[in-house]
């Protein structure tokens, strides 16, 4: 797959049938550098059940010998080019609005890379999405047009890392300290002990994040 095609639809893992879709909010989950759309699926037993999960394959082949997939390639995450992680962001858009619909209820859950990714989503179309949860994850240097109406709408946003992630350089960790509060309603912790991986503590933490996202849908519907 080249780096213009659409995420393919038939790699796609799905909680529940098409028939059984309708009227429910979708959690997106998107994998890490060097996975595949299996990795994070193995949460969705989890997930509470108002939710349809899909979980998605990113489009690009790391260079050999790293297994999986990639939503854009690392040469260095000192030296990234934030335009190829708008990029697999723009893609990821177009999936879900394929998806779910141009209104669809739309929630955006990311580990590492796919959280970056989450997250740059939600700056490309801050009235898109509902909120995102980045597991191990940051946000990308660089402002891009629509931050300011990001930070005015301030969606909800939990993210969660370890103290012993040594995959995430310090440099990003500190911007997306910064950046996060002021463009988001911020929720999430430091796991002590934990390295670029996700915790039972964590996921638990990550389920009473999604149900107070219900909570608040219930109450607008009401």
């Amino acid at each position: 797959m080249s780096a213009h095609d659409p995420l393919d639809s038939d790699v796609v893992l799905w909680s529940a049938e098409p028939a059984e879709r309708a009227g429910r909010p979708l959690l997106v989950l998107l994998h890490g550098y060097g996975a595949d759309e299996h990795d994070l699926f193995a949460l969705a037993p989890h997930v509470p059940d108002e939710f349809v999960v899909a979980a998605v394959r990113a489009p690009l082949a790391p260079p050999f010998p790293a297994p999986g997939y990639s939503w854009y390639a690392i040469d260095g995450l000192e030296n990234q080019d934030p335009a190829h992680v708008t990029a697999a962001a723009r893609r990821l858009i177009a999936w879900t609005d394929a998806a779910a619909g141009a209104d669809g209820l739309v929630g955006l859950l990311g580990f590492s890379q796919g959280g970056a990714v989450a997250l740059q989503a939600l700056r490309l179309e801050p009235q898109r999405f509902l909120f995102a949860v980045n597991l191990s994850g940051y946000a990308t240097p660089g402002g891009l047009p629509r931050d300011a109406e990001l930070a005015q709408r301030r969606p909800p946003v939990f993210w969660g890392r370890g103290t012993h992630d040594d995959v995430i350089p310090s440099f990003l960790v500190e911007h997306t300290t910064q950046w996060l509060p002021e463009h988001a309603e911020l929720s999430g912790r430091v796991y002590p002990g934990l390295t670029h991986s996700v915790s039972e503590q964590e996921l638990a933490d990550v389920v009473t994040f999604l149900d107070k996202q219900l909570d608040g849908l219930a109450e607008t519907a009401g």
